[in-house]
């Protein structure tokens, strides 16, 4: 599973690295200021990534003011890899208050973003342009109409969807389908041990209908690292959940039981949790790639260790136990075990035994009377 192992992305012929390189923290301007980084600092993080063999880079106009796209555009040309990397990057959020159209996922919108980040970034293309965010209003015809505009004016080469409810992506896909329209191939979605929802309805959707999901904040926003812990007002440590970055959750006894198993598996595999929680999901069926960002190189290297080793059945069963989520409402009748007695209580159903041949075939030219 090394870096220098690309999957396609989706139903694509796109090859991505399993860990993407997020660029959430290039810049220093915006909502992202108080872990950002400048060009000087992002440049190690950035080269160290492509001597890994990495190749998938992700973005967006909103990350720091758009200093993040200004500054990686920068870094691409000055290594001269465009053409080696997957460029990502994302519109929906507004660049003007005070203009109702500089915002949102309208056909109007969608143009003008992308011709800005084209600017910032330096180049003529993005290979993967993400609607970031559910907007809620703009029907889903005009986006799918915009996208396949952009893709035939070779303006982008691939789009996708992030942070939508899976029958959005579903309805989207199947307009694009029946439609001769380009295809999505992505879907950027919150997901790791800590957070499993899109396990309900969103990793079966994609793996039907074609879309690879890209994995953000698989780390849970720094808690699987292990340097929160448990304190009379929540969690003691230092990072974005500490102070107002927590404000709002209320932490539970299963959150904190899964981080003492995250704990004692990474010990007794010898690797720090990081590196067990992202393999973790970097191997999770449906995922083509898991998004990690870092404040240094060296943080960079032990992200990209993660791929150096397999989890074992048994360590990924006690990973699996201790995240897992009871399904509720009517989620729970799709569980295998309720399903089996709906279909027919009390016979076991099985796949077909190895050997097997139907009765009945169908009769070609040469056979016996």
């Amino acid at each position: 599973m090394s870096m220098a192992h690309y999957y396609l992305l989706g139903r694509s012929g796109l090859r991505v690295s399993r860990l993407a390189l997020g660029t959430m923290n290039f810049g220093t301007g915006g909502f992202h200021a108080a872990y950002g980084k400048t060009e000087d600092e992002a440049r190690p993080i950035f080269r160290r990534y492509l001597e890994a063999g990495g190749n998938f880079i992700d973005t967006a106009d909103f990350y720091t003011a758009g200093e993040s796209e200004t500054i990686l555009g920068n870094l691409v040309a000055e290594a001269g890899v465009r053409d080696r990397v997957v460029l990502t990057t994302k519109f929906t959020n507004s660049v003007d208050p005070g203009d109702p159209n500089a915002g949102g996922n309208g056909r109007k919108h969608m143009i003008r973003a992308l011709e800005a980040s084209l600017r910032r970034l330096r180049t003529d293309h993005v290979d993967l342009f993400l609607l970031h965010t559910w907007d809620r209003i703009t029907p889903v015809e005009e986006v799918m109409r915009t996208f396949d505009d952009l893709t035939r004016a070779g303006k982008i080469r691939y789009a996708g969807l992030s942070d939508v409810p899976s029958w959005y992506a579903a309805r989207a896909q199947t307009l694009a389908e029946a439609h001769s329209l380009a295809p999505l191939v992505s879907l950027q979605l919150p997901y790791s041990l800590v957070d499993r929802t899109i396990e309900l309805e969103h990793v079966a959707m994609g793996q039907t209908l074609g879309l690879g999901i890209t994995a953000w904040s698989p780390l849970g926003s720094g808690f699987l690292t292990g340097k929160y812990r448990r304190a009379d007002q929540g969690l003691s440590g230092t990072g974005r959940l500490s102070g107002d970055g927590a404000a709002g959750h209320a932490w539970t006894e299963r959150e904190w039981e899964l981080l003492a198993a995250l704990e004692s598996v990474a010990g007794e595999l010898g690797r720090p949790m990081a590196q067990v929680a992202l393999n973790w999901v970097a191997t999770r069926p449906g995922i083509a790639s898991a998004i990690v960002g870092a404040s240094s190189a060296e943080q960079l290297d032990a992200n990209l260790a993660a791929l150096d080793f397999e989890l074992p059945a048994e360590s990924r069963e006690r990973l699996d136990a201790a995240s897992a989520v009871p399904p509720g409402s009517v989620y729970r009748m799709f569980t295998p075990a309720y399903q089996s007695w709906l279909v027919n209580p009390g016979v076991k159903v099985a796949d077909k035994p190895a050997g097997y041949a139907p009765a009945v075939r169908n009769w070609t030219p040469g056979d016996a009377a």
